[in-house]
């Protein structure tokens, strides 16, 4: 609000931006108009001051030549006639170019008045535009305020039905008597929320109770659903806890975040999700979904309301991953083939170079069994080249005998070969 003191009574009133801004436009509109008037006048009085000082200099100029005219004229009558006659022409000469100037004195003087009067317009038309453009940065301004403005009421409006929607379902609760029947009333809630949907939205879902605590403990709710190829979309492990307003021990929602985290990792989930109304003045909790994975990885905290929407969100999410999922898969499947075809290559290897070290054992047997029978061939070889030589020699010794030689100092038997 801005605040104008009336000049004629001099009291004070208030005026509102739009009203302030109207009154203000009136008066520099006004002001303008009058401005303009008063140059406009001093301009067109300076122009007649000019002229009618320029007239009056020049008809007391013309009325000196005039008069010294007259006295030549009257000195130079005695003169011859053509003299004179050139004189006069020479005179109206004269006269016509002070005439031409005179008329060019009043031709710049409505030039000058022109360019002025052009200024000035200009002038008030910048004015004019400035004041249009101040006005329609106002405009503009007072709608984005009003549009954020509208906004946050929407935004107010829609926070305190959440919250009038949780006092309502704070208050049905209130019914049951035990910590009990708090705890699984949350938990039939939360059932039958999804029940309602399985139908349509969640065929391939799977969403039972976690009844598995061979590892020492175990959540309430597994969600679960895979593709057609048996990839899996998505898994959630849900935690639901509530108290009643008479329980003496008041539980904090982070009491069960290490709980909730071991159950997941155990079972093999990928996300953990605590549904909970502990802590019910808690604007961090009572603002929607929080996430809490700075603590403990992929696990978030949900009032009741947004029990279905998580849900939505992260299956969402996890659907325009599995391409990437099912990428994965197939690379992780082909790692399997290939550490098969290591793990068989590493088997063939080893079951190679056991035969190759046997077969190389063998083999060093037998090729020492082959030098050992080498040596003995040689040996056999040199006893046979020895006993040729032998028979060659026992040959010659043959061929050598005689019966000259037999009966050689042996009467009896060169007798009888006598005898033969």
């Amino acid at each position: 609000m801005n605040e104008i003191i009336c000049p004629n009574c001099k009291k004070a009133f208030k005026v509102d931006e739009a009203g302030f801004a109207d009154i203000l436009k009136q008066v520099r509109d006004h002001q303008f108009e009058e401005e303009l008037e008063k140059r406009l006048i001093l301009a067109e009085k300076d122009k007649e001051s000019a002229v009618n000082l320029a007239l009056a200099t020049l008809k007391n100029t013309l009325q000196e030549d005039l008069s010294k005219k007259d006295r030549e004229i009257m000195e130079l009558k005695a003169k011859s006639d053509r003299e004179l006659s050139e004189k006069l022409a020479n005179k109206e000469t004269e006269i016509n170019q002070i005439k031409a100037k005179l008329d060019n004195a009043e031709l710049e003087k409505k030039l000058s008045v022109t360019e002025a009067v052009q200024k000035i317009e200009k002038e008030r038309d910048d004015l004019a535009n400035n004041l249009k453009h101040k006005e329609t940065e106002t405009q503009l301004l007072e709608k984005s305020l009003n549009e954020k403005f509208i906004a946050e009421l929407r935004t107010k409006d829609e926070i305190i039905k959440l919250k009038d929607e949780e006092i309502a379902l704070r208050k049905d609760m209130k019914l049951k008597l035990s910590t009990k029947m708090v705890g699984e009333t949350l938990e039939q809630h939360c059932e039958t929320e999804f029940n309602k949907l399985r139908a349509t939205a969640f065929q391939n879902a799977y969403f039972e109770k976690d009844n598995n605590s061979s590892s020492g403990s175990k959540g309430d709710f597994i969600y679960r659903e895979n593709d057609e190829q048996g990839n899996e979309i998505i898994s959630i492990m849900f935690e639901m806890k509530n108290e009643s307003d008479q329980t003496a021990t008041k539980k904090r929602n982070e009491d069960f975040f290490k709980e909730l985290d071991k159950d997941r990792t155990e079972k093999k989930c990928e996300f953990a999700v605590l549904v909970t109304l502990l802590e019910s003045e808690s604007e961090y909790y009572n603002t929607g979904i929080v996430d809490v994975s700075h603590k403990y990885s992929k696990m978030y905290v949900v009032r009741p309301q947004f029990f279905i929407p998580i849900i939505t969100l992260l299956r969402n999410a996890s659907m325009n991953s599995m391409q990437y999922k099912a990428e994965l898969s197939l690379i992780r499947n082909q790692n399997i083939d290939i550490t098969n075809f290591e793990d068989n290559i590493n088997k063939f290897k080893e079951g190679f170079a056991k035969n190759y070290d046997l077969a190389s054992r063998k083999f060093k047997t037998a090729i020492d069994e082959i030098d050992k029978t080498i040596d003995h061939l040689y040996k056999t070889k040199e006893a046979l080249l020895s006993s040729e030589n032998n028979l060659r020699l026992a040959n010659n010794k043959a061929e050598d005998l005689t019966i000259k030689k037999l009966t050689n100092g042996n009467p009896t038997m060169r007798a009888k070969f006598d005898e033969l």
